[in-house]
């Protein structure tokens, strides 16, 4: 008999890091690593200051200004990104946006396959809960010194 896991940090973290797991082994051969992603990814919206996407990085991936200018530096060095000649602000190369095209096909297959027979009553609750977990850890992490 097989019993309803508890929704808690554990289980949302295996989630997290199974599917990771999973991305990672996706990009892998683009040469692309994890929080290369989510830059990447921002920058397929369009030019963006590079103060925008140190604070997109570093809230969302929980990563000091640091690691975010050291991925923004390795994009830049693959040829992936650059910088604008008139503004603080990178941009996706050629390169970049064919990359980050492979890295959103990779993530559509995935989540077709791990979310395909959930039923979208549920898919939509869970969406719902795993907001509000992360609306107030954002909230405590904000009014907690580190």
């Amino acid at each position: 008999m097989s019993t309803v896991p508890t929704l808690n940090g554990q289980v949302i973290g295996q989630a997290h890091y199974a599917t990771r797991a999973l991305l990672e082994r996706a990009t892998a051969p683009l040469g692309v690593e994890f929080n290369q992603v989510l830059a990447l990814n921002v920058l397929a919206n369009g030019p963006a200051e590079r103060a925008h996407l140190t604070h997109r990085i570093t809230s969302t991936l929980k990563v000091d200004e640091q690691e975010v200018q050291r991925v923004l530096a390795t994009l830049v060095d693959a040829n992936l990104a650059q910088a604008d000649d008139d503004a603080p602000r990178l941009r996706l190369t050629d390169a970049g946006h064919a990359v980050q095209a492979r890295i959103a096909d990779a993530v559509a297959d995935i989540s077709a396959r791990l979310y395909a027979d959930i039923p979208t009553d549920e898919a939509s609750a869970a969406a719902r809960a795993l907001t509000v977990v992360t609306q107030r850890a954002n909230a405590e992490l904000a009014a907690t010194p580190t």
